[in-house]
């Protein structure tokens, strides 16, 4: 996080206006029980990646020579932060998690139909931001991310359990789930500054390459990682039965050794046997998958 903070550092003042946009925004319901669930959310501080990455793109793309909004990339930037987070109170009620940063879902401290409503209505707090800025280029952008990540969630639900499920696969529904949100985060802070379209191009696969890459990671670290690390109980996709790259590279790995692929497989039946996470977790922190994983994260 401290890293973070030092590339933050040339926006800092952009990114207090977020915060204080979100504090705004998630404060000006009249109902009490919804003020309690925003200020609840808003104690949950995330890393603020992609409104950081809005703000950074419009910022790079304008440099001295073009006009750039403040206000409106503030407001941007905001508005895709509240989607992340409508997503991820979403994604915490289908893993049926209980932490996340350290703290209670809010699905585990209020039940899944509030958590349900609760991201459903972050989601038109965003659009309605997204509209006051009077741009349908960057509604339509950030519309097809939204969309793009319902569609990546969707396909990895329904993939759940597939054991023949290939690599090529997993990329689309990484593509589709994460990076679309960081491509658009990119491609959104370049729209505003009004630069050449090549430019807007580039920023947006960067966000693409680098959503991925972060999805790779984190995906690696949900098998790999400590409790306290990561802010949440690690295992969540095994659980699930979700086959992520690093799962998908082990089983790649051991074609050739029948009995260990017989064994993995096994275990990924297991989804509710702590020893066989643990399993698949030493198997993969002891295997060739694990530096095959990190080389294609690095490659994105």
């Amino acid at each position: 996080m401290n890293e973070l903070m030092e590339i933050y550092q040339p926006i800092k003042e952009e990114l207090k206006q977020v915060e204080e946009i979100l504090a705004a925004r998630l404060g000006e319901s009249k109902n009490k029980s919804i003020l309690k669930l925003n200020h609840f959310l808003l104690e949950s501080t995330g890393k603020r990646i992609r409104p950081a990455l809005v703000i950074l793109c419009g910022k790079a793309a304008s440099g001295h020579h073009l006009p750039l909004a403040i206000c409106h990339l503030t407001n941007i930037a905001s508005a895709i932060e509240l989607i992340h987070i409508a997503s991820l109170i979403h994604d915490d009620v289908m893993d049926h998690a209980r932490l996340r940063h350290n703290r209670p879902t809010v699905n585990y401290k209020w039940g899944n139909d509030v958590a349900i409503a609760s991201g459903d209505y972050l989601y038109s707090l965003a659009f309605e931001l997204i509209s006051s800025c009077g741009n349908t280029n960057i509604l339509e952008c950030i519309s097809s991310a939204t969309k793009s990540m319902c569609e990546g969630q969707l396909i990895q639900i329904c993939e759940r359990d597939n054991l023949d499920l290939l690599k090529e696969r997993y990329i689309l529904i990484v593509k589709k789930k994460t990076a679309s949100l960081f491509a658009a985060s990119c491609r959104v802070g370049a729209m505003l500054s009004n630069c050449q379209r090549n430019i807007q191009s580039a920023l947006e696969q960067y966000g693409l390459n680098f959503g991925i890459a972060f999805q790779i990671v984190d995906d690696c670290l949900d098998l790999i990682g400590q409790k306290e690390d990561l802010g949440k109980t690690p295992g969540a996709d095994f659980r699930m039965g979700e086959l992520t790259l690093p799962v998908l590279n082990l089983i790649s790995q051991s074609k050739d050794k029948d009995k260990d692929k017989d064994k993995i497989m096994a275990c990924i039946r297991q989804q509710d046997n702590p020893e066989a996470f643990e399993e698949i977790r030493q198997r993969f922190i002891n295997s060739q998958a694990y530096p095959k994983t990190k080389e294609v994260a690095l490659s994105y």
